[in-house]
């Protein structure tokens, strides 16, 4: 058994496809088909069943794709770990982030980290924030940044920054009178609301908060589940409805005048952002600076 046939088993099993498989790896479909069956005979079991439309893991090969997945992301992380440092050329860093700390939070970082360590390429790609624990589990961004703590024990979560959450309305005489006193939760089932995707870290610490003070999501008259902050800011200024969101994410539409934000009457929302990464996948030497360069810059928390 070697790499090259795990690799071509793994991408066969994910793309559900000989051909698709042999052009991902610039590989002839021949040589793929070879690497399969070497494999197979090697194991003494059949790793896929071929139907008319495409190709499905056998039991075996159900058996065996996670263990292969890890191997060839360990050979990653070592040749990662074993990249000199010092040596010319771009270290590259990928990242996951979900919305909030994707578009509010982390691009000031990245811009800190970049001009402090011009030797560094990150790449970031968002997701919300069960997708990219997802993506740091399979290997795809060596962290993540998220909006809530998921229970996977194979995952590390660390907190790096505070997240106030607010309600936010558009900016009509209605609303101003919450300015002092915060927005009451007798009102809850008298508005109409946008709230945020399922897995997104923002409705799952909203909806935490709410059952707590005893607020039942499914009696609100939800009007939008939208999954862009833009696209809610947007909405809510234009009196779809209201809607409880990041306060980071709407300093600019209340600067200009289009929002109001409120606290609730009843206490603040605080949640935690948070650092990801898998126990089994750790981080290369240039993701463990970036991990630690982000530590000493929220180093309050």
């Amino acid at each position: 058994m070697n790499l090259k046939q795990l690799e071509a088993f793994v991408c066969v099993a994910e793309v559900k496809s000989f051909s698709q498989a042999a052009g991902k790896l610039y590989l002839t479909q021949p040589t793929v088909s070879a690497h399969i069956h070497s494999l197979e005979k090697e194991l003494g079991a059949r790793l896929f069943i071929r139907t008319t439309k495409d190709v499905e893991l056998s039991p075996s090969g159900e058996l065996l794709y996670d263990n292969a997945r890890k191997m060839l992301q360990l050979e990653k992380n070592i040749l990662r770990d074993f990249t000199r440092t010092d040596t010319p050329g771009v270290q590259k860093i990928t990242v996951g982030a979900s919305t909030v700390p994707g578009q509010y939070i982390l691009p000031q970082i990245l811009s800190l980290f970049s001009r402090t360590y011009p030797g560094n390429q990150l790449e970031l790609m968002e997701a919300d924030s069960l997708e990219v624990v997802r993506m740091v589990l399979d290997g795809k961004v060596e962290i993540g940044f998220t909006g809530t703590r998921l229970e996977d024990p194979t995952c590390v979560f660390e907190p790096f920054y505070y997240d106030r959450l607010v309600v936010i309305t558009p900016n009509v005489e209605t609303y101003r009178q919450y300015e002092k006193t915060g927005f009451p939760m007798e009102r809850f089932y008298e508005e109409k609301w946008i709230v945020r995707e399922d897995g997104s870290g923002t409705r799952k610490e909203t909806e935490q908060y709410l059952k707590e003070h005893g607020v039942d999501l499914k009696r609100m008259n939800v009007v939008a589940t939208i999954s862009n902050q833009e696209t809610i800011k947007k909405s809510v200024s234009t009196a779809m409805g209201i809607a409880i969101i990041s306060s980071a994410a709407v300093e600019d539409y209340v600067a200009q005048g289009q929002l109001l934000r409120f606290p609730l009457a009843e206490g603040d929302i605080y949640r935690k952002l948070y650092m990801v990464w898998s126990k089994s996948n750790k981080p290369g030497k240039a993701a463990r600076l970036f991990i630690q360069f982000v530590r000493e810059l929220y180093a309050y928390l």
